[in-house]
Parts: structure tokens; C-alpha cells; sequence
């Protein structure tokens, strides 16, 4: 087993256009969830989303380009371009054109999708755009970064839910780990804010109609987001030999799946996701000391984790767990992303990120979830939890590689 590296980051999301934006103000506790806006309204009673309306498409893509990209593929490719960069790969470096893409997808072009029903249903037969379904297609984003930067590795989508991002990750990491390659893109895109997508998640009855609260008394529902994600991973001794800063290491991935109720979590599905994690980094639970959790602030989900952890972890060795929803809102196919990159700059600079919204911890999830700001602490090894619908469960496990560079950056 090959050990990975983590090299680059990229992020587009409703906290910032980058990863370091994203990152300052989760750490800062401030929300990006507010009032809805969308060109159509109707039908929509959810009146609140964590919305990326900074983005501006003009900014990145000249307009022929932007008739071949759904929103979800052009966060996707922004967030791979500044992650590449960051890594300080140049254009057109002859290894990185190797690397495998390997990108998450809850939905995937759903802007797309509701723009082209409104045509053919809400305007009588209206012709839809001829690159409708390439658009919108699930492995339209990974396609996109391939095209975009000029790499022929393996690439293809993970879909999963809201554990897509997590498992994509890890499939990226047992590809190095096991020498398939030695660079891999990897992340996860959402840009699911629309009519259609909204009506169909409040007919769940799950969503929040002020603000998402992961871990509060007083939680109500999650809140969606889009955005996106993306991580370089790499062989850690060509990323050593090429001098590359190096965020933390990726040592885990486990994986399992209820096989139980298509909605409801399990929570001893939770329990062996988090263990095979652990046991596939050689970790024992006395090593984890901090768990980012996949946290959404719904009644069930929340108690449901918390027991999980709480039965994996030995009562007087609880690791510092907080949720980064009530900050980016629920992205479904990235969060599993954008979580394992607050993870990673987590233990980078040795910083636990609060959570937002938690002003009254329920005291029956029985966790210190750092409800009170962010907290410098100690940090050696970290989870990342997502526990998607259909029973499917993705955990990372990440190390700090070098505590004293970690104190320092």
C-alpha cells in the first residue's frame, strides 16, 4: 500500500469561490444559508438555500462554452482548476495529464433538466437546447475536468447521494494506494437549487424554513447547497520528491451499506463504516480526535450519528465533532467533499471548525460539538462522515503529516 497525499485544494461554494474563501468562513461560523432566488418560483414553498451567488459564469467560460456546461460542471471545473494550481501543477505537465478524475454526483444537471421540462411542459412544446442531455448527464462534470485540463487518466462518476463525494475520494485513494496511478482529481459538484428539485425535496418534509442547526435542540431540517469540491491526491513520495506542500495525508477509507430503509439511518451501518475506516488506516479509535460530521440537522439523522459515535468511541475519549451544514447547507453530491476538504485544512492548521447555527446543543447527542467557535486543538487523525439515502455510508480517514508544520501554517 502506497501512502497519499493530499496536495491541492478547490472549492466553489455558497461561502466563497475558493477553497481558502470557503474555508474562513466556515471556520468564522457565519452561515451562507439565506433567502431563496431562483428566475421561477412557482410551486415552491421552501423559502431558504445555501446558494453559490457570487458565481459568475462570464468570469470563467466565454459564452459558446457556457451553451456546453450545466451549472454543476462549470463549478466543477472551476473548483479542479484552482486545486491543480494549488497543487502548483503547471498547464500541460506531462504527468498530470495521467491523472485519474474521479468525481460524485448526487444528481447532477438539474439546471439543465428543470430549464428543458419548463420548455416542453410550461411553454407547450418548446424545443430544448441540442446538447440537453450531455449537460446533464451524471458524468458530465468529470467529463468536463478531463476535457478542460487536458487529462486521460480514468475518469468517471461516483453516484451515491449525499455520500457520492466521500466515496469518490476514496475510490481515488485505493487507485494510488494500489498503484493504479499517481495523481488523482477527486471531489464532488452539486448545482441542484431549482423548482423542480425543491418541490420534490419539501414533499420529503425534511427541510428547514429558517436556517439549518446540526446537533441544536431546536434543529428543524437541513437546508440545501450546491457547489464544489475537489482535492489533488498523490503518491507520497512523488509529491515529497517534487517538494509539493502537503495539507495532511489520506490513510483510510471505509464503506457499507445498510441494506435497510431507504431514508431512515442505521446506526449500526454508521458504527461499521466509521470501523472499517479506521481499521483500513490501521487507526484505533483512542487515535481520533476529531470527526467532522456528516451532521445535516434533522431530528433523526443527528441523534442517529451522535449514538454511532458515541458506541465507537469510548466515553471518556470523545473526539471534538462538528458539522460544517449549518454553515454550507446540505450539497448532497459535494458535501462529502467540501467536508473532507475542511477536514483536511482542519488538521493542517491544527483548527476544529464550530458548529454554526448550534446556539442550544441537544444534550441527548451527548457530544462536545464545538458549538461555541472554532477551537485550536491538538490534531492527529480526523474522520469525515457521510451516511447517504438508500442506506449508503462513506467515511474518510485523514492524519496530520507533520504536527509541527501543521502548528505553524
Amino acid at each position: 500500500m502506497r501512502r497519499v497525499a493530499i496536495t491541492g485544494l478547490g472549492a466553489v461554494s455558497p461561502a466563497g469561490l475558493t477553497a481558502a474563501a470557503t474555508w474562513q468562513r466556515v471556520l468564522a461560523g457565519q452561515t451562507a444559508i439565506g433567502p431563496l432566488r431562483l428566475p421561477r418560483m412557482e410551486d415552491v414553498t421552501c423559502p431558504v438555500a445555501a446558494q453559490a451567488h457570487a458565481f459568475d459564469p462570464d468570469a470563467h467560460f466565454s459564452a459558446k462554452r457556457q451553451t456546453s456546461l450545466d451549472r454543476v460542471s462549470q463549478f466543477a471545473i472551476v473548483a479542479a482548476r484552482e486545486a491543480v494550481a494549488d497543487a502548483g501543477f503547471l498547464p500541460k505537465d506531462p504527468d498530470l495529464a495521467k491523472a485519474d478524475v474521479v468525481i460524485g454526483i448526487g444528481v447532477g444537471g438539474m439546471n439543465t433538466l428543470d430549464d428543458s421540462f419548463h420548455r416542453i411542459y410550461g411553454e407547450r412544446g418548446r424545443g430544448v437546447h441540442p446538447l440537453t442531455i450531455p449537460k446533464l448527464m451524471t458524468n458530465a462534470p468529470a467529463s468536463q475536468i478531463s476535457m478542460d485540463l487536458g487529462l486521460h487518466g480514468n475518469t468517471f462518476a461516483v453516484a451515491s447521494a449525499c455520500a457520492s463525494g466521500s466515496h469518490a475520494i476514496g475510490l481515488a485513494f485505493r487507485a494510488i494506494a494500489h498503484g493504479d496511478c499517481d495523481i488523482a482529481l477527486a471531489g464532488g459538484s452539486e448545482a441542484c437549487i431549482t423548482n423542480g428539485t425543491l418541490v420534490g425535496w419539501s414533499a420529503l418534509r425534511i427541510l428547514s424554513r429558517d436556517t439549518c442547526r446540526p446537533f441544536a435542540r431546536n434543529r428543524n431540517g437541513l437546508v440545501l447547497g450546491e457547489g464544489s469540491a475537489i482535492l489533488v491526491l498523490e503518491e507520497w513520495e512523488r509529491a515529497v520528491a517534487r517538494n509539493a506542500r502537503i495539507y495532511a495525508e489520506l490513510v483510510g477509507f471505509g464503506a457499507n451499506a445498510d441494506a435497510g430503509d431507504l431514508t431512515s439511518p442505521d446506526q449500526a451501518g454508521a458504527e461499521a463504516a466509521m470501523r472499517r475506516a479506521m481499521a483500513s488506516a490501521s487507526l484505533t479509535p483512542s487515535a481520533i480526535d476529531y470527526v467532522n460530521a456528516h451532521g445535516t440537522g434533522t431530528l433523526m439523522n443527528d441523534i442517529v450519528e451522535s449514538r454511532a459515535i458515541r458506541a465507537v468511541f469510548a466515553a471518556d475519549r470523545l473526539p471534538l465533532v462538528s458539522s460544517i451544514k449549518g454553515v454550507l447547507g446540505h450539497c448532497l453530491g459535494a458535501a462529502g467533499a467540501l467536508e473532507a476538504l475542511a477536514t483536511t485544512l482542519a488538521l493542517y492548521h491544527q483548527l476544529v471548525p464550530p458548529t454554526a447555527n448550534c446556539t442550544e446543543p441537544d444534550e441527548e447527542c451527548g457530544l462536545d460539538v464545538v458549538a461555541d467557535g472554532a477551537r485550536t486543538a491538538s490534531l492527529r487523525h480526523a474522520l469525515s462522515n457521510s451516511f447517504a439515502f438508500g442506506g449508503l455510508n462513506a467515511v474518510l480517514a485523514f492524519s496530520a503529516w507533520d504536527p509541527v508544520k501543521s502548528h505553524g501554517g
